[in-house]
């Protein structure tokens, strides 16, 4: 195939070194037109995210094409040559197509399962086909490389379940109050996760977000972030009648949502449902509030156990997903191998049609005695001979090709049957 991928992702090298790259990248310089323009490089595709920085390849059987793309990654990354053999995979062929694949399904994302990848893979050969990158190959690839992602997609579950703490979340309301439409949100605290989870819970449906934080100006702006409402400290117990969601990571030492707090909040909901998310360390709901009726108490633990159990899900329908790439790859082989086939059969056909002809004019001097019919008649058994001389050979080699032992048949039948004086392999 002459593919060849060389890479560096978030398992092999640290974010400082990828970002060089991607920084690089961003700063008036192609990566693209400048691999394509490198000897011995016919198509190329350049990935980059805040994960990896791919490039991949096909060319001519061409040594230095490695060390080329090698020298590439050098200059423009400021690496070093420690950096390179520490961070940078290389694959080829068969192995270069079976990681595509993977990457693009979200089997080898930081996150198992991600959908994101699957797009940035999209606008990459986007580019590399306004840039005119890519080739037959290329194209032919990448359109299967989008086949197994929404296979693996739609065929297992390696996309379902929630594996992060702030998802966990926004999975658990939803089981407790079945559609997030018109539920207030309320958050305590300026903490990443929880304000992550604020973000997800209002993206899947969240009405209105209100935000308290003992720093008054830090809660204005976050509650402006979200179009929401600021909240003053002291007014957290009464913001807690009104919040359906409570969401609290703070730096506190102590509970700052007291049980007392909880039960006086309860006498004014009129036995609405009240779900606290505790992402704090130590903790800022009192546990007691958990025992109470209409509440649910969920604290970091009870997040990570249920993302844990979740990614032991997704690891499992990801060994489906590694089968369909596996199938995946062995069929783009397979395709490949036609391409070297089929030259080998069109001219073994070729030449023996022309033998047929040739031996056909050689006899004109007796044909011509024959009437137009049996002119034809004769014409017509000189192309069947050699329609079912070739019919075996021609069979064979395309089921050697399904096996994967076209290419030495190929060139076989080419030496021995000197077409054209190569031997078939492109």
């Amino acid at each position: 195939m002459n593919l060849l991928l060389l890479g560096m992702n978030h398992k092999t090298a640290p974010v400082e070194i990828r970002e060089r790259l991607d920084i690089a990248c961003t700063e008036g310089f192609s990566p693209l037109g400048e691999i394509r323009g490198l000897p011995g490089v016919e198509e190329a595709l350049y990935l980059s995210t805040c994960n990896r920085v791919e490039i991949l390849v096909r060319g001519r059987e061409d040594a230095a094409v490695e060390e080329r793309l090698r020298e590439l990654i050098f200059r423009h990354g400021n690496l070093s040559g420690a950096d390179l053999a520490r961070c940078l995979y290389v694959y080829r062929d068969a192995d270069a197509v079976r990681h595509l694949f993977r990457v693009a399904a979200g089997l080898d994302s930081l996150i198992m399962g991600e959908p994101q990848i699957l797009g940035q893979v999209k606008d990459a050969y986007r580019r590399a086909v306004e840039e005119e990158a890519t080739g037959i190959i290329l194209n032919k690839l990448l359109h299967r490389a989008f086949r197994v992602a929404k296979r693996v997609r739609t065929e297992t579950g390696v996309a379902n379940h929630a594996v992060s703490v702030s998802y966990a979340a926004v999975e658990l309301a939803k089981k407790i109050f079945g559609a997030l439409r018109g539920q207030k949100i309320l958050l305590v605290g300026a903490g990443e996760m929880s304000e992550l989870a604020a973000r997800h819970l209002l993206k899947h449906g969240g009405d209105r977000l209100f935000v308290a934080n003992r720093t008054w100006e830090r809660a204005v702006r976050m509650a402006a972030e979200f179009q929401g409402t600021a909240v003053e400290f002291p007014r957290l117990g009464e913001a807690l009648r009104e919040a359906d969601i409570v969401i609290t990571s703070t730096g506190a030492p102590g509970y700052i949502i007291t049980g007392e707090m909880v039960a006086g909040a309860l006498k004014r909901r009129q036995n609405r449902l009240l779900f606290i998310i505790d992402i704090a360390v130590p903790r800022d709901v009192d546990p007691r509030a958990g025992a109470m009726d209409n509440v649910y108490l969920y604290n970091i633990d009870d997040l990570q156990e249920i993302a844990d159990e979740n990614m032991a899900i997704r690891k499992e329908e990801a060994a489906r997903g590694e089968e369909i790439v596996s199938a995946e790859a062995e069929e783009f082989r397979a395709w490949f191998d036609t391409l070297t086939v089929v030259p080998t059969i069109v001219s073994l056909r070729e030449k023996a049609e022309a033998i047929a002809a040739g031996e056909l004019e050689r006899a004109d001097t007796w044909l011509r005695n024959l009437d137009p019919a049996a002119r034809e008649e004769a014409a017509l058994l000189a192309r069947a001979i050699v329609n079912k001389l070739l019919h075996d050979p021609m069979t064979t080699l395309k089921e050697e090709t399904r096996e994967g032992a076209a290419r030495a048949y190929a060139a076989a039948l080419r030496r021995l049957f000197r077409l054209d004086g190569t031997d078939g392999e492109q």
